[in-house]
């Protein structure tokens, strides 16, 4: 049953009234301190200190905090579930059967050893066989309806002008390295990882026998892959290209498309994969990409194709395969690109994969033996104070006009809110999982879930559909839902403690409400409507004024020196384009969860003294700051710099609280500290 925001924000001011008549910590932890940093000038080291000296870095990792911390407890309590699944007598088929059989046959390295890359030879040969363009095309199709994405995605996706409607989104793809710019830009250590990439696919070409199928060398075949991928990574946008909503949606019936882009049969790909009856329209999210396919398809080499087609299988298949794939991919992936020192432990890898296979079927056990009712009922409550003071907040915005502050009040108000984990839980009774092998139950599973992501085009989108798992350690904006979703895992320390002052509750768990509250008006959700249609809301003065507001965090985050040298003799600087929605979301987190908290303190709904010799306002900013405590290796800063829209946890701590009055008159910082920032710089969006 829906309730107005008014009467749920009255309940929520009711509930929190007389919730701590026990006595609460503070929710600080003064053993992650280190004391000999002045926190007026490194406020990061002085918080979060003490907790990275007790958490070194180790080998299986090249970023570890308390994401990290709570996500390893995840896996564990989720390898717990499969534990007591595996080990009781299960009705074959039944959902439990299914659990045991997969996980069973990930852990039999023996199988595995003895399998080699048999699993993979059908799909190797079945690629071979192909003689002309047509075969390659009937193969794309099979390809694609297994999961592996080659050239080109296609998902179901709002549409931006008709958001409570699916329909088809055709989007760039296909790159083994992932991004663009390892493709292109020789800065950091691209250069260093093409070679590596070339030196994996030699490896694997061979191993795989595939140089033995098509008669041509391995490293022949690596060559031409390279080659392939390099000319589609010269087409593609850019990740800023590709966080622009309105340069993203790009409208075309089948027949228009097919004039566009002659060479690519889209007809026939939606009639194979059941969606073009009731298709009126789809989205070609860049068509810059798309003309440069349709001249790759139509000039493009076989021989090139077939090597491109059989590497995404490969490579697709490794993990999944004897050791000798598996330690091949992670030389490249783990190692140098990704700075671990040594894979996570198959329990591990094994426990991901049946999650990924069947997430919401564990989620729905995790929930009852982890997520406590009265965690839900108390989140519920903060997110409504939340959402009360972000509508504070927009009141009091000097910046805006009457009638986009009335806009944007529409929007906050139709704001759809999850908790914990879904109403309904998904239906895993199609998945068919055989005690065959590990990697042909994975390639079942991922074509469960084409099935199911083609299933909703051209039908209403479900907006009581999670696109988190409960166990997950996250959250989530939506904006063409416009929902927030906090899963159950995130519900918990140093997020979200139910025996601490709510101080520290607000300045952990409830930053990060607000934060995701906050996206609706970033530089990306600013642009979605109440409905979360694609629609421009603002006036014209309202925008440009946000506009100038949002280049001091741009500036402030693109300044900071994150490494001094980034492989290629140049130091490496934050990106504050890339990272701009996140930072402004932080930044309104902030602003929102401080002015909730002292409206909880003007009803006398948290402790008003010191606790810990912190006050409420120190204790709210010290709590934000654990939330990222963490230790980085070098290739984690490169890697999250280059690709990650996040900032790196100490810049979301020493770069956006300065941006914050109220942080500098918590703890006295003057001007001549180095937290301190002079007040025209400080950006005041939300």
């Amino acid at each position: 049953m829906k309730k107005t925001l008014l009467s749920i924000a009255t309940m929520a001011v009711i509930a929190t009234g007389c919730q701590h008549k026990a006595a609460l910590t503070s929710g600080v932890d003064t053993d992650n301190f280190d004391t000999t940093a002045r926190l007026e000038d490194d406020f990061y080291q002085f918080a979060c200190g003490g907790w990275m000296a007790k958490n070194p870095l180790d080998a299986e990792h090249s970023r570890y905090g308390a994401f990290d911390v709570l996500a390893e407890n995840a896996l564990k309590n989720i390898n717990e579930i499969i534990d007591s699944v595996k080990v009781a007598k299960n009705a074959a088929g039944s959902l439990e059967d299914k659990i045991a059989t997969m996980y069973n046959l990930g852990m039999d390295s023996a199988k595995l050893q003895a399998d080699g890359m048999e699993p993979l030879r059908p799909f190797l040969e079945e690629i071979n066989n192909v003689k002309t363009r047509e075969e390659m095309w009937a193969e794309l199709l099979r390809m694609h309806k297994r999961g592996n994405m080659v050239l080109f995605g296609v998902f179901g996706e709002a549409d931006k002008d008709d958001a409570k409607q699916c329909i088809a989104w055709a989007y760039q793809g296909g790159l083994g390295l992932g991004d663009r710019d390892y493709y292109l830009l020789d800065k950091g250590k691209n250069a260093l990882f093409r070679q590596g990439y070339v030196a994996m696919m030699e490896k694997e070409f061979s191993m795989a026998g595939y140089d033995q199928m098509s008669g041509i060398r391995a490293d022949k075949l690596a060559q031409m892959v390279m080659a392939f991928e390099t000319r589609l990574a010269k087409a593609m946008n850019t990740r800023l290209e590709n966080r622009d909503p309105q340069g993203t949606f790009n409208r075309y019936t089948v027949d228009e498309a097919q004039k566009f882009t002659p060479n690519i049969d889209w007809k026939n790909y939606f009639s194979t994969m059941n969606i073009l009856d009731g298709m009126k329209s789809f989205n070609i999210a860049q068509p810059k990409y798309f003309a440069e396919l349709d001249r790759v398809m139509k000039d493009a080499d076989v021989e090139v194709m077939k090597a491109y087609f059989a590497w995404h299988e490969i490579v697709s298949a490794a993990p999944y395969l004897s050791d000798d794939f598996v330690n091949a991919s992670f030389e490249f992936y783990g190692k140098l690109m990704g700075g671990r020192e040594v894979n996570r432990p198959r329990w591990k890898r094994v426990t991901g994969t049946v999650e990924g296979a069947m997430g919401e079927a564990l989620g729905q056990l995790y929930v009852q033996k982890h997520f406590p009712a009265e965690a839900k009922k108390r989140m519920e409550t903060l997110v409504q104070n939340l959402i009360v003071a972000l509508g504070q907040r927009i009141d009091n915005a000097a910046w805006m006009t009457d009638s986009t502050k009335a806009n944007a009040h529409k929007k906050l108000e139709t704001i759809y809110v999850k908790i914990g984990y879904p109403e309904k839980w998904r239906d895993y009774s199609k998945l068919d999982i055989q005690n065959d092998s590990y990697y042909a139950n994975v390639v079942r599973s991922n074509e469960f879930d084409m099935d199911y992501n083609f299933s909703k085009i051209n039908k209403p989108v479900d907006k009581d559909e999670w696109l988190m798992t409960p166990q997950t350690v996250n959250a989530y904006y939506n904006p063409t839902t416009n929902e927030i979703c906090f899963p159950a895992a995130i519900l918990q320390p140093p997020f979200f403690n139910m025996n601490a002052d709510e101080a520290a509750n607000y300045g952990a768990i409830g930053v990060v409400i607000g934060h995701e509250l906050t996206h609706g008006f970033d530089d990306q959700g600013s642009q979605y409507d109440p409905e979360g249609n694609l629609n421009d809301w603002w006036t014209e003065a309202d925008a440009q004024n946000f506009d100038n507001n949002k280049k001091a965090l741009i500036e402030a985050f693109s300044a900071v020196k994150v490494l001094e040298d980034d492989g290629n003799g140049e130091p490496l600087y934050g990106n504050g384009e890339l990272t701009l929605g996140e930072n402004i979301a932080d930044n309104g987190g902030l602003h929102v969860s401080f002015l909730a908290m002292k409206n909880a303190m003007d009803k006398s709904q948290l402790n008003k003294e010191q606790m810990d010799g912190f006050t409420p306002e120190q204790r709210f900013f010290l709590a934000y700051a654990a939330v990222w405590a963490s230790n980085i290796n070098t290739e984690g800063i490169l890697n999250l710099t280059q690709n990650d829209v996040h900032s790196l946890g100490r810049n979301r701590v020493n770069v956006a609280l300065p941006q914050v009055t109220e942080f500098l008159d918590a703890f006295g910082i003057k001007e001549g500290d180095g937290m301190w920032l002079a007040p025209e710089k400080r950006a005041i969006l939300w």
